[in-house]
């Protein structure tokens, strides 16, 4: 394979070896993607611009999602041997993958972008080995994320703890009005 100046790779006739060798890593790349996402969802982005889908990922990588542009064939090479094996039939046509380690932030993430561009189209995707269709995907949209919920536990926790210490500290308060009672009546 040769390299032109400005750093293109020039394909010549005989050259399948490199493509191979690249189709290789690329199935191997997205093989570890389904294996470590807690979460995939499958979408159709057909009429999407390149600066709607550049906000999309950006959108994605601020709840900490990915978004990739896949090829078919390869990706259900990648499927192989990985809990997500049953989404397989929903890669046709110009697909994109989300996925993150929260379950929820992904599917979050393509409803709401979904909800305000009606050219991205959820197809469907899975969670595990659970196969989700769209109204999955969109359920699984509704629900607080991995941080909401962290938050909602820290308040839960601090709530008690707070009453706990009001009510041991009004004893002591009011003890010390007692005493000073008694201390102005002496002093009286």
């Amino acid at each position: 394979m040769k390299v032109d100046p400005f750093g293109v790779k020039i394909f010549k006739f005989g050259d399948e070896k490199v493509e191979r060798a690249e189709k290789q890593e690329l199935v191997a790349s997205l093989h570890e993607v389904f294996s470590g996402a807690a979460s995939v969802v499958v979408v159709h982005y057909d009429g999407l611009s390149v600066a709607e889908i550049t906000n999309l990922r950006s959108q994605m990588r601020e709840v900490g999602a990915s978004l990739k542009v896949t090829k078919n064939r390869l990706t259900r090479l990648a499927l192989k041997g990985t809990d997500y094996e049953g989404i397989a039939d929903l890669f046709t046509g110009p697909t994109a993958i989300g996925f993150a380690d929260d379950a929820v932030a992904a599917p979050k993430a393509l409803a709401e972008f979904a909800k305000k561009n009606e050219k991205l189209r959820l197809l469907g995707g899975g969670m595990g080995s659970t196969v989700l269709d769209q109204n999955g995907v969109k359920a699984l949209a509704e629900l607080p994320s991995l941080d909401e919920l962290r938050g909602k536990l820290v308040g839960l926790l601090q709530a008690p703890a707070q009453k706990v210490a009001a009510v041991t500290q009004a004893p002591a308060g009011q003890l010390a009005r007692v005493f000073g009672a008694y201390g102005a009546t002496d002093a009286a």
